[in-house]
């Protein structure tokens, strides 16, 4: 269990990740409210996994930092592969 200050941070990180892919790839309100979510998801995942398998390379204070951002992007990339695409423009 990550301690206050490493939740704050990590949730913090995880809504950058989400704000900044937002920003790069585009959409609207709900595409945002996606983004943000699933970089959530993924942030806590991937802490809690590497939690699970004990890994020590890749911590920052209490939160593994590495396989947490691992975990943010991955989610991030398969929800843009995952969702639907708008028809496009003639």
């Amino acid at each position: 269990m990550p301690t206050l200050p490493a939740l704050i941070f990590g949730s913090l990180l995880a809504v950058l990740y989400g704000s900044l892919f937002h920003f790069w790839k585009g959409g609207g309100l709900l595409r945002l409210l996606a983004d943000l979510l699933l970089a959530f998801v993924g942030f806590w995942l991937g802490h809690g996994l590497a939690n699970l398998q004990h890994w020590q390379w890749d911590l920052v204070g209490a939160l593994h930092f590495g396989a947490a951002t691992a975990g943010s992007l991955l989610f991030l990339a398969a929800g843009q592969a995952l969702a639907p695409q708008p028809p496009a423009k003639k």
